[in-house]
């Protein structure tokens, strides 16, 4: 996946400036998909030039150089054809496994510590997925097609969240 279709994705929920985006997608796909402000603010000239997204003035722009984009017909057809395609399954590319491996190799290195550090990351990302199911997604039989997904992402980053904590403490343990 490109970032691309991840902004045409965010951009098609609501148009919306590029520093509003990038705020949005901190808090939504940035989950899943990390891309920096500089990196989205890039892509949004590319898209531009692509005729993807257009881009006009903001109504509160002032003496800024604030924009508002949103997809053109050509920025759907184009998420339409990259969703057609069949993607990948998530690899798992985990420099501490490979650590891990050299514990078993070389004997016992101390890498309990960076499990109890990780096992924090995970109850602290955790919490805030939480949060965000209670606020968001607290009747679920209320929800549209739409918040339906959404929720069911969200389940998903819980459930790895759930899973990461819980083999952490199992290898530290076997530790």
């Amino acid at each position: 996946m490109a970032l691309s279709h991840a902004l045409l994705t965010s951009l098609l929920e609501k148009s919306s400036s590029g520093y509003d985006l990038a705020r949005r997608f901190d808090k939504s796909i940035g989950f899943f998909w990390h891309a920096t402000h500089q990196q989205i603010y890039r892509e949004l000239g590319r898209m531009e030039l692509a005729g993807w997204i257009a881009s006009s003035s903001a109504p509160d722009a002032g003496k800024t150089r604030k924009r508002i984009y949103r997809v053109l017909p050509a920025g759907q057809a184009e998420l339409l054809r990259w969703a057609a395609e069949p993607s990948a399954p998530m690899d798992l590319r985990d420099e501490f496994m490979v650590r891990l491996r050299a514990d078993a190799a070389l004997g016992a290195l101390g890498l309990a510590a960076e499990l109890e550090r990780r096992i924090a990351l995970h109850e602290e990302k955790l919490a805030l997925y939480r949060e965000i199911e209670q606020r968001d997604f607290a009747e679920p039989g209320k929800l549209s097609r739409a918040a339906r997904i959404h929720h069911m992402i969200l389940k998903k980053g819980i459930l790895y969240e759930e899973n990461s904590i819980a083999w952490a403490r199992e290898m530290i343990e076997v530790l």
